[in-house]
């Protein structure tokens, strides 16, 4: 199978905006064959999303662009009846259906797992949604932002003074996505195939706080925001250099012993405010300055070098712009060039190599419908009924 475990299996992918798209993104990557399902006319939110307006003008926003290459793009109007029958035609050459509908839309479509599950009882049907398909806030609209602050994660991200803080990227959807992922290439090797993958965004965001929440269940810790300090150690966080700020994690003695020798601060390691890792922890900012007052008299390349090759780890803190040139990025060829149009795009891959190799995407993002012609007379329609389902705005 090589790069391509999931070549021969069928997807449906009817997902909008971010978490779902993100979800069969990963997997097309992995060679699923992804059938985007849009809405007529219109077709996923995300492709009149984004910093260009001319792409969203043409529905082709950057948004929609970022996780969906390599897939396939049919329109279909789910609230016809026609158009129910067409994607339960589609449904009995699919091995997976995801959609991140707010829970009680496909059942109110009459194509829910329990309707679609009669056409083909091999399917497995995940539902992507913010709280999950039970609970007191099901039905409560999700967006990224809502489920960050409800999973608790804005209450630890930022300083003490200026928490909560949103994580400054789509946190809950991405992890959300790739959870669904992940459950649906296990169930892809169940024996028998079939079954009802109900991801929650809040229960996935919550799952990945591990450490966090077993703190608070099992220490008692009241969770709280800590700015750039790593709660667990000291000193181990963000410290200010001649240029650019860089981390380092001291975590175990004996990185700490090194970084107080190399900076010339030996007398650090007899001091009683430092001696053991817990004094070090409740004297964390004076420490940070102590150490500062030799870091910032020189840059962040010269550290991060001198650092690493003592054994205590060190990074810069990098810009977005800065870590897409740098040159680890680039060479494990994270970031994929693809031909749209006349022009070359680029989007970031998945972040799995297989035997030295990254999958990347096969084609580029889909024009809304571009492959209904392909993919609908695969289940037996002919042109002059696929016109006509056009002309009825079916597809």
């Amino acid at each position: 199978m090589g790069t391509n475990p999931l070549d021969g299996v069928r997807i449906l992918d009817l997902t909008n905006v971010l978490a779902g798209p993100y979800c069969c993104y990963q997997l097309a990557l992995m060679g699923a064959e992804v059938i985007k399902v849009e809405r007529p006319k219109s077709g996923d939110l995300a492709r009149v999303l984004g910093a260009d307006p001319a792409r969203n003008t043409a529905k082709m926003g950057i948004s929609f662009l970022a996780q969906n290459a390599g897939k396939k793009s049919v329109t279909l109007d789910l609230k016809s009846s026609r158009g129910k029958q067409l994607l339960k035609q589609l449904v009995i050459t699919a091995d997976v259906l995801v959609e991140n509908f707010r829970p009680g839309v496909m059942t109110r479509l009459g194509l829910d797992y329990t309707a679609l599950k009669a056409e083909n009882p091999r399917l497995i049907y995940c539902a992507i949604s913010g709280f999950g398909q039970t609970g007191p806030r099901k039905d409560d609209p999700a967006y990224d932002q809502i489920v960050q602050g409800v999973s608790g994660v804005m209450s630890i991200t930022g300083s003490p003074e200026t928490a909560p803080f949103r994580v400054g990227y789509p946190l809950a959807d991405t992890t959300g996505g790739m959870t669904a992922a992940m459950a649906i290439a296990a169930e892809l090797n169940a024996t028998p195939r079939g079954a009802f993958l109900d991801v929650s965004m809040t229960d996935a965001v919550v799952s990945a706080m591990g450490w966090v929440v077993s703190n608070h269940l099992i220490g008692g810790v009241e969770p709280a925001a800590h700015g750039n300090e790593n709660t667990t150690s000291a000193p181990s966080g963000t410290f200010a250099t001649a240029d650019q700020p860089i981390n380092i994690a001291a975590n175990r003695d004996e990185q700490w012993e090194a970084l107080a020798k190399y900076l010339g601060r030996s007398d650090l390691l007899h001091d009683p405010a430092y001696l053991t890792r817990e004094d070090r922890k409740a004297n964390r900012h004076r420490l940070r300055a102590e150490l500062e007052t030799v870091l910032t008299t020189k840059p962040a390349e010269v550290w991060v070098s001198a650092l690493n090759a003592l054994g205590v780890p060190a990074g810069p803190v990098l810009s977005v712009a800065q870590v897409l040139v740098d040159p680890q990025l680039r060479d494990r060829g994270m970031i994929a060039d693809l031909p749209l149009g006349k022009e070359q795009i680029q989007v970031t891959s998945t972040p799995v190599i297989v035997d030295g190799i990254r999958p990347v995407p096969q084609s580029p993002p889909p024009a809304l419908g571009q492959h209904n012609a392909e993919v609908w007379a695969q289940v037996g329609l002919s042109e002059d009924e696929i016109a006509t389902l056009r002309q009825e705005g079916v597809i």
